[in-house]
């Protein structure tokens, strides 16, 4: 059973990545996202868009020509789905249980046949 907040939107790794980062401040310059996530700028935006189409983003752009600059922030909604989501998961996390531990390498060893009989 999937938790209530779990949000299907927020849940890819790209998206979860942008919008745990923006939870952290209240504007963060599109460079600076692009940089903190190894993302290209065609994949951010496209993130941004996303989000931003669900309210979860309100994007600004400030100056002009070449020092034209593009700051980002969550809404009040987007950190309200964000908040339950991390709640949803965290309910998915502790409702599985210990984890059992394992064992890790390689299969056992088969025993060499004795060169004393040959």
């Amino acid at each position: 059973m999937i938790p209530t907040g779990f949000d299907e939107l927020i849940h890819p790794a790209t998206r979860l990545s942008v919008v745990s980062l923006l939870a952290a401040t209240e504007w963060a310059d599109f460079a600076f996202i692009r940089d903190s996530l190894s993302l290209s700028d065609s994949a951010l935006s496209k993130q941004l868009h996303t989000l931003e189409e669900a309210e979860y983003l309100e994007i600004r752009k400030e100056g002009g020509g070449r020092k034209r600059r593009t700051k980002v922030r969550l809404t009040d909604r987007g950190r309200t789905a964000f908040e339950g989501h991390v709640a949803a998961l965290r309910a998915i996390v502790e409702g599985a249980g210990p984890v059992a531990a394992t064992t890790t390498g390689s299969a056992p060893r088969q025993q060499q046949p004795s060169k004393a009989g040959r």
